[in-house]
């Protein structure tokens, strides 16, 4: 089984090297392409002040972070996460410079390059000269933004994962997948004893007179008795 993690992150600006830093970021654990449920979120303390412009986007404001930890704190959790799962982000090169920026910071190993995957650029080669964003695509494959008022680095990453589902095949595959795995888990429910007769059967719920009023109405009603005779109804 292919195990992958889509991540998201939220910063105080757009460039490490200036001295933004990363404030959020949030996984979710992918595999076959179906989400398994678990999940990393965190906010980080960046250590300075967020400009206004970045908390119209993403709504974390100075407060929200005082006492979140540092990113140094959380690195071990984020990583022991990730494992040594291909990395899946939207437009990759952003996330992946303020991960290395911290990690460089705390003095911790960097995600190899290669294990990032980009959905910009699996996108850009699906739908060239068309608009790639993440909600652009979330509206071309009718992805619901209803419950996103603004960016957030978990709800993004579940946005992102349900949009590479689509770029990798969409629906059918997990039509596909989830069939499969259904005939696999009732196939193993029957072999383990899940079905069969009762080792007790159901007492009869019918008294003697509403039994007698159900072979009057099919002496009365039918001609051809032998299917209900074969049930042991003799009206």
């Amino acid at each position: 089984m292919a195990r992958e993690i889509v991540l998201d992150t939220e910063t105080t600006g757009f460039d490490p090297k200036t001295g933004d830093r990363l404030i959020e970021v949030g996984c979710i654990e992918i595999m076959d392409l179906l989400p398994t449920g678990r999940t990393f979120h965190r906010l980080v303390n960046p250590e300075r002040l967020i400009p206004a412009d970045a908390i119209r986007v993403h709504g974390i404001t100075d407060d929200k972070v005082r006492d979140a930890p540092r990113f140094a704190e959380i690195v071990v959790d984020l990583m022991d996460f990730i494992g040594d799962a291909p990395v899946i982000a939207h437009n990759a090169q952003f996330d992946r410079n303020f991960i290395d920026h911290e990690c460089g910071r705390c003095g911790h190993p960097l995600l190899h390059e290669t294990r990032w995957i980009d959905t910009l650029q699996l996108a850009q080669k699906r739908f060239p000269g068309m608009a790639n964003s993440l909600d652009a695509l979330c509206k071309r494959y009718r992805i619901s933004l209803v419950d996103r008022t603004l960016h957030g680095a978990l709800i993004d990453a579940r946005l992102l994962a349900e949009v590479y589902l689509e770029l990798k095949g969409g629906k059918e595959r997990v039509l596909d997948l989830t069939s499969r795995r259904e005939s696999v888990a009732a196939a193993a429910h029957a072999a383990a004893g899940g079905y069969g007769a009762r080792p007790r059967p159901l007492a009869p719920r019918l008294n003697a007179e509403e039994s007698a009023a159900h072979a009057a109405f099919l002496a009365a009603t039918l001609k051809d008795r032998s299917l209900w005779e074969g049930y042991g109804v003799t009206p």
